[in-house]
């Protein structure tokens, strides 16, 4: 070591301040210095000892799904190496943004159950590590491979946190010791992976594993816990969710009530309903019928329990806070028989008085996604061609996409249809997000003939770029020869902005263009296997 440094330092301070020790007359200092540091370097390694071998990893597993058929792998390889740009000046251009066509592919190859390519697989766990929204698909169409390569590598680590229990394989279901240990002695994520697994497939056994060590379990750990229950949740939970209610945690006790106030037949519903039912009645007092409202004048430790929150959020006042919540928690079949019988429609129809219609109607939205009642969600979000684009009770643009997603799927898309042919799509971006892909044909003949008023209308696309950006992913493929017609540049206006039809015109090749690779990659996946 000594040499070594000796040699760093003549390096440092320059051979003509202190020459090397070895080399000749006719050999100049740097190229001598260079020799020796070349013969130092050799000497050392050569000196170590070599290390004891470290343990070979076990094989890959073996991924038992049939292979991609050699088109669509082809396909899958442009896709993880696109690298998404703009033109000149900030445009998009006309090219499909391949990168954005990933999670489509990945759901399509996932729903025919083909396994991944192994060439493919370091990529693919690179887009994930960079797109958490594709992590899930990705993962699974990886399979039990990309869980053994991340064992390897640190920068796919995350791929172990998004499997269940960090990638340990879960006992099966006759396994009762198994279950039984990995519950007592399992990491915490193993536990969580556990219970949702049991949960899916034996609710009751998930609930009764779980009241087995409730009482000893972490706050933070009861509250992760008792999310699971969402899934299967059923009248046979109530009881260990009503003890959940005196729980130390005050996140528990919330968590708890609100999943008591899902099931209408629960104490806590029928609590909810009493009090709820005090504060809003009909008055017949004047002209006409009108909704009157009572906000409860104090929240007892009775509200408290079952889960009512008694300090208000900045800005919100104690008693609609505390009204809100018990509206929201109450079963909506409380409102017919407490305001005269009438239907779910009638009852948003009635003026509320006081200024209560924005409070309580919010409460009613809130109500109706938690109990997943489609009929309030339709009286709720009322006809799309309203006047009012909020709909009679809806408050918001994500109250009404909440509402959507009550309905059942071609009921979602005609409603947004209606919308959008009679609001247009400044507001519908929010709503389209709720429907299934690909757009029913109304839906989407309602976006494109939307899209082609705007250009029309001689405004610039980037207002609509949010929109048009779904269009290339959620159209139907089949809509692309109905879409030529727009591609030519059309005349432009006098008032319309400079170059906007320009604009529009590649805006529409790009959608074309990437409504026709859809449908390719779709064909490719179903390509018979050689």
């Amino acid at each position: 070591m000594t040499a070594w440094e000796d040699l760093v330092t003549t390096a440092l301070l320059g051979t003509d301040r202190r020459p090397p020790t070895t080399g000749g007359p006719r050999r100049e200092a740097p190229a001598a210095l260079l020799d020796e540091a070349a013969v130092a370097t050799v000497r050392r390694r050569a000196g170590l000892r070599p290390a004891r071998a470290a343990r070979r990893p076990e094989p890959a597993p073996a991924d038992p799904r049939p292979a991609l058929p050699a088109s669509a792998a082809h396909r899958l390889a442009m896709l993880l190496s696109d690298r998404p740009g703009t033109a000149p000046g900030g445009r998009r251009g006309s090219s499909p943004d391949l990168m954005e066509l990933l999670p489509q592919w990945l759901a399509a190859a996932n729903a025919r159950g083909f396994a991944a390519p192994p060439q493919s697989l370091p990529a693919l766990l690179d887009a994930a590590r960079g797109r958490t929204d594709l992590r899930p698909a990705a993962l699974a169409f990886a399979g039990p491979r990309a869980l053994w390569l991340a064992r390897l590598n640190q920068d796919w680590r995350f791929a172990l946190r998004a499997a269940p229990g960090g990638g340990t394989t879960l006992p099966g279901p006759e396994d009762a010791e198994g279950t039984r240990q990995l519950w007592q002695e399992g990491l915490f994520a193993e536990r969580v992976a556990l219970l949702a697994a049991l949960r899916a497939r034996a609710p009751e056994a998930a609930r009764e594993l779980l009241a087995g060590t409730w009482a000893t379990e972490r706050a933070e750990d009861r509250l992760m816990f008792l999310d699971s229950l969402r899934t299967g949740l059923a009248a046979g939970d109530e009881p260990f969710l009503e003890q959940a209610l005196s729980d130390r945690s005050r996140n528990v006790r919330t968590t708890a009530a609100e999943l008591l106030s899902a099931l209408p037949g629960s104490a806590l519903a029928g609590r909810m309903a009493v009090r709820a039912g005090v504060c809003v009645a009909v008055d017949r007092t004047g002209d006409g019928p009108v909704v009157a409202v009572e906000a409860p004048p104090e929240c007892d430790p009775g509200m408290e329990r079952d889960g009512v929150v008694a300090k208000p959020p900045a800005g919100r006042g104690e008693r609609s806070w505390w009204l809100a919540q018990l509206v929201e928690a109450a079963p909506l079949t409380t409102w017919p028989a407490r305001l005269g019988g009438r239907t779910p429609g009638e009852i948003v129809a009635l003026p509320v008085a006081d200024g209560w219609q924005g409070e309580l109607h919010a409460a009613w939205c809130r109500a109706a996604v938690r109990q997943r009642d489609a009929e309030w969600a339709r009286a709720l979000l009322g006809v799309p061609a309203a006047p009012e684009a909020g709909g009679p009770g809806a408050v918001s643009l994500a109250e009404r996409a909440k509402l959507l997603g009550t309905l059942e799927g071609a009921e979602r898309a005609d409603w947004v249809a209606g919308f959008i042919g009679a609001h247009g799509l400044s507001e519908a971006f929010q709503l389209l997000g709720m429907c299934a892909v690909p757009w029913s044909g109304p839906l989407g003949r309602s976006v494109v003939d939307a899209l082609n008023i705007a250009r029309d209308a001689g405004s610039y696309p980037w207002s609509f770029s949010g929109v048009m950006g779904l269009a290339e992913r959620c159209l139907d493929p089949a809509e692309a020869g109905r879409l030529d017609a727009l591609l030519a540049v059309p005349d432009e206006r006098e008032d319309a902005s400079p170059g906007a039809g320009g604009y529009w015109a590649e805006a529409f090749q790009r959608l074309v263009t990437t409504l026709r690779l859809r449908a390719a990659m779709l064909a490719e996946l179903d390509t018979p296997a050689p």
